[in-house]
């Protein structure tokens, strides 16, 4: 079978979508409010001074031009179109990484960051750790996406990702990091391709979601099953709505950006270390240009699949099995889940590097891309 070579994109959404945005932004109906401020969801006034912006000031063409700046492509593979990044390091011998996004983000998180990788040196780095980065986005996500196509569980993505870096790209191995589902991505390359994988970093630890039988638990595993328990009763309604009954969420969020960016916007202040503000951390154009990747896509439907897939599915490493090559783990203070080392070794059997970092949450490459770039050049450098 012949090998499908990649095809340049340019990002140009059409003008009737940017119309079209505007238009449902002026015909809001907002609801009412229970009370002032974030306790039962997201706060009004906060979302309509975001959507004012949105409407009146926030520039997509500029954003586009910017994206498309990085280097992008599609290749037709199992049956889709995917979309992804590929920029050539600049160093005498750059290791090829795969950086995989999660939700609600996309592959413009990596924007700030893949210079940093790619060229290490114009950032005060050592020319040696350059990468040769490819992000591509998450099939159903995005550019990854077209009407009524396949949908593609965490362990079909992996899949389709080691055909991406091996049979396309041509590389016989590669590191590989990511958080959210990036996360799961990159621990599912390194249990199915570890002949491929030369190592994996993550910003978040993808073990199961339950207490497992310990007889005499220490106390760091006691406090984080409190911890876990405590997220499972309140954080996770849209887990369970977005991996039960997707189609349903799917049909108010993709007729309303109002709904859509608050939908999005809740996980940004919950899952940041933002102080409650995420569009003054992230930066409002940042925020809304994530959310534009849902919006103007019409992918929001298909991105909950992995969610669907998750519940209805096996973990992504079989019980009693653990992933062998290497891992490196940057763990932030505001992720919402930050399982000890103990636990975290039932999966991961080769932890090598455990880095508690200073500040930053869930989405580390837009919130310390700095910090998140030294973390990765660090570990890698011990794998070359």
């Amino acid at each position: 079978m012949a090998v499908p070579s990649p095809k340049p994109f340019r990002i140009d959404l059409p003008e009737d979508t940017l119309v079209d945005l505007k238009r449902r932004l002026r015909h809001t109906r907002w609801p009412d409010e229970i009370a002032p401020g974030w306790q039962y969801g997201v706060d009004r006034g906060y979302l309509r001074s975001l959507m004012d912006y949105w409407r009146d000031e926030y520039d997509w063409r500029r954003q586009e031009a910017a994206l498309n700046e990085l280097p992008q492509y599609t290749v037709e593979l199992d049956s889709i179109d995917l979309h992804f990044v590929h920029v050539e390091g600049k160093g005498p011998d750059p290791m090829p990484l795969l950086l995989t996004h999660g939700w609600p983000s996309s592959f413009a998180d990596f924007r700030r960051i893949i210079p940093m990788l790619t060229d290490p040196a114009s950032f005060g780095g050592d020319p040696r750790d350059a990468f040769t980065v490819v992000v591509p986005s998450i099939p159903g996500h995005g550019f990854s996406f077209k009407p009524n196509q396949r949908r593609f569980s965490i362990p079909e993505i992996a899949d389709t990702f080691a055909k991406l870096m091996t049979d396309v790209l041509g590389y016989e191995s590669f590191g590989s990091q990511g958080g959210d589902w990036g996360a799961f991505v990159s621990s599912r390359l390194a249990y199915a391709y570890p002949q491929s994988v030369r190592a994996i970093h993550l910003s978040l630890l993808t073990i199961p979601r339950e207490r497992p039988a310990i007889a005499h638990p220490s106390a760091e595993e006691v406090a984080f099953f409190e911890e876990l328990e405590a997220w499972l009763r309140e954080e996770t309604g849209y887990i369970q709505i977005m991996g039960t009954k997707p189609q349903t969420l799917a049909y108010a969020l993709a007729d309303s950006p109002v709904g859509i960016a608050a939908w999005i916007l809740e996980k940004l202040r919950s899952w940041t270390d933002c102080d409650g503000d995420p569009a003054a951390w992230l930066g409002r154009d940042t925020v809304l240009t994530n959310i534009m990747m849902y919006w103007a896509t019409g992918a929001i439907g298909s991105s909950f699949w992995p969610y669907y897939a998750r519940l209805h599915g096996p973990w992504i490493v079989p019980p009693g099995e653990r992933i062998s090559v290497p891992c490196g783990y940057a763990e932030f203070p505001k992720e919402f889940l930050r399982p000890p080392r103990s636990l975290a070794e039932r999966m991961y059997g080769n932890i090598t590097r455990w880095t508690r970092m200073q500040r930053g949450g869930h989405f580390p490459a837009l919130e310390q891309p700095v910090e998140l770039a030294q973390e990765i050049r660090a570990f890698f450098r011990t794998v070359r």
